[in-house]
């Protein structure tokens, strides 16, 4: 007992020395470092509170500033309690001193430099997919040369996307730290990528880099319920500190210091629309969170929703929507391009069908998720086994002819385009190392843990077919760097991936979108096409979703769409001047 207190007493007491400087080993006061996103505010180097609240007090419209290395929280917000909060985040430490460094090298990416000019997008964009503060547009092109804040991203080998971004703080550079400490921020990694380990890359990348600057440590600051981060740092040899950090009550931190959240035990789909309500001042009241059934109400207009699912839309839509054959003959009354389409009993049509296509697609006839739905069969055997499957859901089976290209989701709102993104099937990359199967249950717990759960990939008779087809047994071990598709249907709830191109798509397929969503009288909905390419006309409808997940679509404002359709006096008066503007000149897009 007397020598773990002894032991607790000696660390507090290194933290004391590392944070209350001696007498001719100060820094530079009041230091403060800008990012973009809003500004560091290191409370160590500011001998006055009330220097230190002003500061505070002066943080920009959308930002977001950290009074950090807080050692009396309680005298600080004390001084202005109806204006700060405690940060419910934990303080963790590297020492650089005994740093072990990683054993194996990142496989199917590359950690380097941001480059401004060419990055800076893509890093925001990252940032938004993570509900993180976007830096300021101009903000990486003025930095200068201003040497404290360095920048990595890691990049795909393949694609050269950026899939991972990384900020550190050289604290001897930014205010002449004379315990030569470093700090990491804004770790975020794209939760559509397929590749693992790239935030515990990008945490070594820059604890080295700050190695070779001199530095004896890197720190970190981590929401206290992060569990999958803190379990990372932890594993990396962070330690926590007893130290802490101070924010402004502001928008962008509400949910931080309001307390109850009402969209915290729901998913997703029902959060990010909650969430936006909230922000507008609108009611909430959670019917059942299982189901993501809420209410909304503003001025005396209360709407029940179930996830983007509303009242306003109609049962007849909704019917329409529900059986696939029906949304099909509708959608082709309109002039839309569809596939061609048979009922699963009539063999011998579905035998025809294989011979004129060469190959199809078997789904239910109701049915959502992607449940009992298999694609790209070229056998009767394999459609023959698809039907059986499908025939597990409630409903009739229909059979498709099978058109290859990429898979098109569409969210048309009010008959506008808000979003649209190519969905991809759930693959996985080989690493010389580890079983086909080993690799799946990996890749499905990181789609599980980008989506809130909502994304997995199942191991069922869908998947083995695909994976055989791409020649391999879930026993294999794949080569490093071979990368194959598990699944066929690019549904998010089977493990697929989505990918922004809204300022991609062809005008056409826009027309075609709200062709749709006029023909069925939707005002919410989800449009799949099927493309070569989305910045090319040509396509082939597959479905409707009447509840189309708006959260898969950051950082595009779905949700904010979503709100201004069920309550248009919630925009800003500006914005709403500027919509009624659009209707009256009759833009549809």
């Amino acid at each position: 007992m007397r020598r773990r207190q002894r032991k607790t007493e000696a660390r507090l007491e290194r933290v004391h020395r590392q944070h209350n400087y001696v007498e001719g080993e100060k820094p530079e006061p009041n230091a403060i470092v800008d990012c973009g996103w809003g500004r560091l505010l290191f409370a160590n180097t500011f001998d006055d509170v009330a220097t230190l609240v002003s500061e505070i007090r002066a943080e920009g419209p959308e930002q977001r500033d950290i009074a950090v290395y807080v050692s009396d929280p309680h005298v600080l917000i004390g001084t202005a309690p109806a204006e700060l909060f405690l940060d419910p985040s934990h303080t963790y430490r590297l020492n650089l001193t005994n740093y072990r460094g990683w054993d194996r090298k990142p496989s199917g990416f590359f950690i380097r430099r941001m480059i401004a000019e060419q990055d800076a997008d893509a890093v925001n964009r990252i940032y938004a997919l993570n509900n993180m503060v976007q830096v300021r547009p101009d903000f990486f092109e003025s930095r200068g040369e201003r040497r404290e804040l360095i920048y990595f991203v890691a990049e795909d080998e393949e694609t050269g996307a950026v899939i991972g971004t990384v900020t550190g703080v050289d604290h001897a550079r930014a205010f002449d730290d004379p315990q030569k400490g470093s700090s990491l921020w804004c770790l975020a990694v794209d939760p559509q990528t397929g590749h693992a380990g790239v935030g515990e890359a990008l945490v070594r990348w820059l604890a080295e880099h700050f190695i070779a600057r001199g530095a004896g440590c890197m720190d970190l600051s981590v929401l206290h319920d992060n569990e999958g981060a803190i379990a990372l740092y932890e594993k990396l040899g962070f330690a926590r500190l007893p130290l802490f950090s101070v924010k402004r009550r502001n928008v962008i931190n509400e949910r931080l210091f309001v307390g109850h959240d009402p969209a915290k035990d729901m998913n997703p789909y029902a959060r990010i629309i909650i969430n936006e309500a909230r922000r507008r001042g609108i009611g909430v009241d959670v019917l059942d969170a299982a189901g993501g059934l809420f209410q909304l109400s503003s001025g005396g207009r209360v709407i029940r929703c179930r996830e983007s699912l509303s009242e306003l839309t109609s049962a007849v839509a909704l019917s329409i929507c529900d059986d696939k054959a029906l949304t099909r003959r509708i959608v082709e009354a309109a002039g839309v391009s569809v596939p061609d389409q048979v009922e699963a009993g009539d063999r011998e049509a579905v035998a025809a069908l294989l011979e004129r296509h060469g190959s199809l697609v078997v789904k239910p006839a109701r049915g959502e998720q992607g449940r009992g739905v298999a694609v790209d069969l070229d056998t009767m055997e394999s459609v023959d086994r698809a039907v059986e499957n499908a025939s597990a859901h409630p409903g009739r089976v229909i059979v498709e002819s099978y058109h290859p290209g990429e898979d098109l989701r569409l969210i048309v709102i009010g008959f506008k385009l808000v979003a649209a993104a190519i969905r991809r099937p759930a693959e996985v990359m080989g690493n010389g190392r580890d079983s086909v199967r080993a690799l799946i249950e990996r890749q499905s717990r990181r789609r599980a843990a980008a989506t809130g759960g909502e994304s997995t990939i199942p191991l069922d008779a869908e998947t083995e077919r695909c994976v055989d087809k791409a020649g391999f047994t879930l026993d294999d071990v794949p080569k490093e760097g071979i990368a194959f598709p598990v699944r066929k249907a690019a549904n998010l709830h089977t493990g697929g991936t989505i990918h922004d191109v809204t300022t991609l798509v062809h005008p056409r397929l826009v027309e075609a979108a709200v062709t749709v969503a006029r023909a069925i009288d939707i005002p919410v909905v989800g449009v799949d096409f099927i493309v070569r390419n989305p910045a090319e006309p040509g396509y082939v409808f597959i479905e409707a979703n009447e509840r189309p997940g708006l959260a898969n679509h950051e950082p595009q404002p779905t949700a904010e769409r979503f709100i201004d359709l069920l309550f248009p006096m919630s925009m800003p008066a500006a914005a709403r001047d500027h919509h009624m503007r659009k209707t009256d000149a009759g833009t549809g897009h």
